[in-house]
């Protein structure tokens, strides 16, 4: 007989970190849909602004620079979100494949148990890795926001 088998509280161990990731993710890409929905707001905004002004505006180049920053933003927050996404299934798989190894290991413990663990040793090395690789993005866009949040008010800032 194996750990788990033996003890009941090592199968609920093996659940429980997937779970919490699981949540993580769910909180986290709730943050990133409100991100995603604030750069489309602004992104109208900017382009209802872009179609007023006539073309041979001065204050059009750094409209139009504004509008491609927030189409850079969009794409970072887009990618983020998928890996989110990814993550979040790669945990819950997880989750379920811990509950499915422990019933394996306490009805026979063989082959059918190391399989599991590969199989659950994998979703959860992918998710992390997707989350890993989404919050690098999330990083990558609040690092292009506060760029450009800077220039914006430095460009619209009264001169004193």
């Amino acid at each position: 007989m194996g750990p788990f088998a033996e003890n009941p509280f090592a199968v609920l161990t093996t659940v429980v970190a997937p779970a919490v990731l699981t949540n993580a993710c769910s909180v986290l890409a709730l943050g990133t849909g409100n991100r995603i929905a604030r750069v489309v707001d602004r992104s109208r905004v900017v382009a209802g602004k872009l179609a007023s002004l006539p073309a041979e505006s001065p204050e059009r180049e750094n409209w139009e620079r504004q509008l491609q920053a927030l189409h850079g933003r969009a794409r970072h927050l887009f990618g983020a979100l998928r890996l989110i996404y990814t993550s979040l299934g790669a945990f819950a798989a997880a989750a379920l494949i811990a509950v499915l190894g422990s019933a394996a290991a306490f009805l026979d413990g063989g082959w059918t148990f190391r399989v599991a663990a590969v199989l659950g040793l994998l979703s959860g090395t992918v998710g992390v890795g997707g989350l890993l690789l989404g919050c690098g993005l999330m990083v990558q866009e609040v690092r292009l926001a506060l760029k450009y949040i800077g220039e914006e008010s430095e460009t619209t800032a009264p001169l004193l």
